[in-house]
């Protein structure tokens, strides 16, 4: 078995480096253009030279189109209308689910599309997609002449209309993959001949600014070139390359290289909970499970809406029974699509003080800085927090403070113990002051404690009577102390309690898991805030 090559240690918080690449069907001729569909649970992938289209699911692959117009690229738009690329026709086209096919784009100027080969929809319904010409080679398409003397990348405006050209007409020889950071305020472009990436600044009207260079000489001596194209939610780039996939952070830093016993020509995420990651390579098609999810596209927010979905999954959170699903890194999680009711959620941010996770804090030593860095506890704390307050979800800040000497704390217990003797979270002090990133705002509410739990001896409960609010979101430090008495506690008084595990940190991996997999189960709703996020839209 090959491991995963972790360019950066930050690859190994992404996917288990020995996680396996399971091959799900093979004995096809060359795989595109996987889509997951989010209400009805299946893969659908393209095979230009067989010109079909599969389906693979639980029971395996089979047929569902032929011949398929050498189709490609493929993605849903927010009402799970399928959006084809089709080599044959050079058109973009709508497929409806009764059955209608609508033509987007087949024209520019007058000239035929070289042959529309990657899309993505934007979350204001306009549709982006690249126009290199291989469909208008032998295998991959048919062949015949080009009428445009360029290939380019184009945007269909929400609503419909003719394709506007938004980059140079020369800038690219083969124009790819393309795929939104998770703000969508950046669009990022392969080019499969010069083996780059460029990435673009998405102007207020949806057109491009100028670019500029994101990842250059993705090259190699095994077989693969840039192609497929995903970003997941933390804003790290997925692209075929040698050998597999390789993966680049946000600033464009190669922090790792997934290997794939083929060539791979496409990417997409799926599966009930987003974790694992489907791959067309060559003459099959594998999946492999990741730590991390996609960016949150709108297709993906489509599917409670879609008839025929289950009580439960209609239901808010509060009031089902989720399933739950195990995660790349061990870690047991709520399956997805279950909704909460913004109104009836507060959110809490624990202990995420300088002497608690921060390097040069009282507790440094314990591990806790480190543990917190591989969670992203603060980022991700910080973009739930925002979501919260966006959504009228109150943001509660629960800080441990005590006077200097710690007076009327009790030292029954090692915790309050090794409180006194650090001379810890002193008010006033740079240790007992919230980390940056997670400061209280205009609005939130403040809740000081001495003890783990949030409730004992604090006014938490009578903010969240006033507030109205009996779903409580816990995260912060640590995860197998404060977070665990909290949600225990909750539990008890008959609030429901939702810990995004993501947004928690304790002082190393086992201790967490531990508690996120055994104690936290019996009492909590364990999940991620990516899917608190989702959960809470109420557009979704």
């Amino acid at each position: 078995m090959t491991t995963h090559v972790a360019i950066q240690p930050s690859f190994a918080d992404l996917i288990d480096l020995w996680a396996s690449v399971r091959q799900l069907g093979t004995g096809f001729e060359f795989c595109e253009g996987p889509i997951w569909h989010p209400a009805e649970q299946h893969l659908l992938f393209s095979d230009m030279p067989g010109d079909v289209r599969r389906r693979w699911d639980r029971n395996g692959v089979r047929e569902v189109m032929r011949p398929a117009n050498k189709c490609n690229g493929m993605t849903y738009d927010a009402g799970l209308d399928l959006i084809v690329c089709e080599h044959s026709t050079s058109s973009l086209v709508r497929e409806r689910p009764d059955g209608q096919h609508e033509t987007i784009a087949s024209h520019f100027e007058g000239m035929e599309l070289n042959s529309p080969n990657d899309v993505v929809v934007k979350s204001d319904g306009a549709i982006y997609f690249s126009d290199p010409w291989y469909g208008r080679m032998p295998v991959f398409g048919v062949e015949r002449p080009r009428q445009l003397g360029f290939q380019g990348v184009y945007r269909i405006p929400p609503g419909g209309g003719a394709p506007q050209l938004l980059v140079d007409r020369y800038l690219f020889d083969q124009p790819n993959g393309l795929c939104f950071c998770p703000s969508e305020d950046r669009l990022f472009v392969n080019d499969t001949v010069q083996h780059t990436i460029r990435v673009f600044d998405v102007k207020p009207d949806g057109r491009l600014g100028s670019g500029r260079i994101f990842a250059s000489g993705i090259v190699g001596p095994e077989p693969g070139v840039p192609d497929g194209m995903k970003c997941d939610a933390q804003g790290n780039i997925w692209v075929t390359g040698p050998g597999g996939v390789w993966v680049y952070s946000i600033k464009g830093e190669l922090i790792g290289k997934l290997r794939v016993p083929e060539l791979v020509g496409n990417l997409t995420w799926g599966g009930p909970d987003w974790r694992t990651l489907f791959l067309t390579a060559s003459h099959s098609l594998y999946a492999v499970e990741t730590k991390v999810g996609p960016r949150r596209e709108p297709y993906m927010k489509a599917a409670a809406q879609q008839p025929g979905r289950s009580a439960a999954a209609e239901r808010p959170l509060a009031d089902a029974s989720p399933a739950a699903s195990v995660s790349a890194n061990g870690t047991k999680k709520a399956a997805s699509g279950y909704r909460l009711d913004p109104s009836r959620c507060a959110l809490i941010i624990q202990d995420m003080q300088n002497d608690v996770v921060m390097e040069g804090g009282a507790f440094a030593s314990s591990g806790s800085p480190e543990h917190c860095r591989q969670q992203n506890a603060i980022a991700n704390g910080a973009r739930l927090a925002q979501a919260a307050r966006a959504r009228g979800i109150p943001v509660i800040h629960v800080w441990f403070v005590v006077e200097a000497g710690t007076p009327g704390v009790t030292m029954n217990a090692p915790l309050f113990e090794g409180l006194a003797d650090a001379k810890a979270l002193v008010r006033g002090t740079w240790g007992a002051a919230p980390v940056p990133g997670l400061e209280a705002q205009s609005g939130d509410h403040i809740v000081e404690k001495q003890r783990m739990s949030a409730w004992e001896g604090t006014r938490l409960e009578t903010v969240l009577k006033a507030l109205g609010r009996d779903i409580v979101i816990v995260t912060g430090a640590w995860t197998n102390m404060s977070i665990e008495h909290t949600a225990r506690t909750g539990a008890d008084k008959g609030y429901f309690m939702v810990v995004p595990e993501d947004a928690c940190s304790t002082m190393n991996a086992e201790w967490h898991t531990a508690s996120v997999n055994y104690a936290l189960q019996n009492v909590c709703v364990v999940t991620d805030v990516e899917a608190v996020i989702a959960a809470t839209d109420s557009r979704a």
